[in-house]
């Protein structure tokens, strides 16, 4: 094998990569966050999140990629580990659509697909088509590399010593063993796969010596998940040990079948003169089956992962979660001291959640008064734990209020989802507050003494009210209302008060226009976060009997 012919395959596998990198860039760009969702909503049902991991990730052409998104969803507590069983199993049978694409040979028309997807991103301005176009460009690119790869192989039959390698890999230790740590190194088993696909077309191998290359292919794969799920908690770890575990279970039953009965000369015979599609054919027969075998068994999955990976005291705390809230079944819905476990459960989520809201507040108005735009990660993560808290308490009051029989309850509950929302709100201004740091940074604002001291007030009063409401617990306090509503009467004064005073600053020169502008902005949402204080001390108090 000549230099020319390594150069032509290296340059082959370069283009194949790129080309599904092009593909999976342009489907990201283009779905925007609308692929997350749906992996995200439609997983309660087994069946339904077999196929929507499978149906991903044969857009995307990469189980890895479908597979890190789960992790990431799992650890981020938006997905359960049952729910991230389906996807894993759907995304093992998406992942050979590419494979099948190379064994019907489209790669006659790869160089129209390249010229039709680079003429969309270049000559077209709209970027919506730039996305499409880098899809379809990707595509084309893809085979391209293919037909390189092949061509540069070609030669490689006529050499014994690697004939006579590949024919070593016809022993199932050795070949499962090369097909794992070869697919771990690229981390694309469609990569790899491909390449032996173009080894295949090149007559340099055949099926009975390449299949448990093909096994071994699948459990190189997981290698990505496993990187993703380092620095994460138990249960994302636990979803990438699911992962592993599937391919390592197909692998050993496609072994033992390849070895005890004629199952290789069966697909053989299925397409004769295509040894490519031959490839194509067991990749997805094994992953096929392999979901059918399991997919009774996904509750099992998870039972053994969390065997491998018990709970630990310090893990408990990881992720978004729920601390207090456990979930109500059929037949608790009814029984005896319900309502006092789940009232009691909810006051304590709704203090976790205020206290989190009064971090914020305390962060946004700190960001300003310190010019640090680096606090906004901080802010940020605080704000997505608010907005995932608010779904799920929302979701569970809805749950319970169905059930819920006792009028006093019934309304303590149904004041308790307008909290939610309310704090929700209150976490929603502070995040204003701190995003205007970024615009002082790069404003070069620089507010007077006098506002500085005023910016410090409204965070001091802020934090007084929100701290009125910690005290109360979540519970109904008569003189909790009056309280709050001479906090949200002092914070109104203050508004007007600061705004005169800001006229008078801008009237003298002191306040640039800038400057006056995040003020004024501050200074509402100063005064909507009392609002939201109040609202949620009525709702307290005007809704509760006790």
């Amino acid at each position: 094998m000549s230099i020319e012919n390594v150069l032509s395959l290296l340059g082959g596998l370069a283009l194949f990569l790129h080309g599904m990198q092009m593909m999976s860039s342009g489907l990201e760009a283009a779905a925007g966050n609308r692929m997350k969702s749906i992996l995200e909503r439609l997983t309660s049902n087994r069946f339904l999140g077999v196929l929507v991991g499978a149906v991903i990730t044969a857009v995307i052409q990469s189980s890895s990629a479908t597979t890190v998104m789960v992790v990431g969803f799992v650890n981020s507590g938006m997905m359960t580990l049952q729910q991230a069983v389906w996807i894993i199993m759907g995304a093992n049978i998406g992942t050979t659509i590419t494979g099948q694409l190379i064994a019907l040979d489209v790669g006659v028309l790869a160089p129209f697909f390249a010229f039709v997807g680079v003429a969309m991103c270049v000559f077209v301005k709209k970027p919506i088509f730039h996305h499409y176009g880098s899809i379809i460009g990707g595509l084309g690119v893809l085979f391209i590399g293919m037909d390189m790869m092949s061509a540069s192989m070609a030669p490689l039959r006529d050499m014994p010593a690697f004939v006579d390698l590949m024919t070593r890999f016809s022993n199932p230790v050795l070949g499962i063993l090369a097909g794992a740590v070869f697919t771990a190194i690229i981390q694309s088993s469609s990569a790899t796969v491909g390449i032996l696909q173009a080894l295949a077309n090149s007559g340099v191998v055949t099926l009975d010596s390449a299949v448990f290359v093909l096994f071994g292919q699948n459990i190189g794969t997981c290698i990505t998940a496993v990187l993703a799920a380092i620095g994460t908690n138990r249960n994302a770890k636990r979803t990438t040990i699911i992962h592993l575990m599937f391919n390592v279970i197909g692998t050993c039953v496609f072994t033992v079948l390849c070895l005890v009965t004629p199952l290789v000369p069966f697909m053989q015979g299925l397409t004769p003169d295509n040894p490519a599609g031959q490839i194509a054919n067991m990749h997805t027969l094994f992953n096929v089956v392999t979901t059918l075998l399991l997919l009774p068994l996904g509750t099992k999955l998870v039972q053994v992962a969390m065997r491998i990976l018990p709970e630990r005291k310090e893990d408990m705390e990881e992720g978004m979660h729920l601390a207090f809230l456990t979930p109500i079944t059929g037949n608790q819905d009814r029984s005896i001291g319900v309502s006092a476990i789940y009232i009691s459960q909810l006051r304590q989520e709704l203090s976790r959640m205020l206290a989190m809201a009064r971090e914020n507040v305390n962060t946004a108005f700190q960001a300003v008064l310190d010019r640090d735009p680096s606090l906004m990660e901080k802010e940020d993560a605080i704000e997505e734990y608010l907005d995932y808290l608010n779904k799920e308490i929302s979701q569970f009051i809805s749950h319970v209020i169905v059930h819920e029989t006792n009028e006093q309850d019934s309304a303590m509950v149904s004041a308790y989802f307008k909290v939610t929302g309310n704090i929700e709100r209150i976490g929603d201004h502070a995040m204003n507050i701190c995003g205007y740091c970024a615009k002082v940074k790069e404003k070069d604002v620089h507010f007077s003494p006098e506002a500085r001291e005023e910016i410090e007030e409204m965070r001091q009063t802020c934090l007084d009210a929100l701290d009125l409401l910690d005290q109360s617990g979540m519970t109904h306090q008569p003189s909790l209302l009056p309280r709050i509503e001479d906090m949200e009467q002092k914070i109104d004064d203050m508004t007007g008060s600061f705004r005169e005073r800001q006229l008078a600053r801008m009237r003298e020169g002191i306040c640039s226009d800038e400057g006056c502008i995040l003020f004024s902005e501050m200074l509402t949402d100063f005064e909507r976060i009392g609002d939201h204080a109040l609202n949620i001390a009525q709702e307290l108090t005007g809704n509760n009997g006790e």
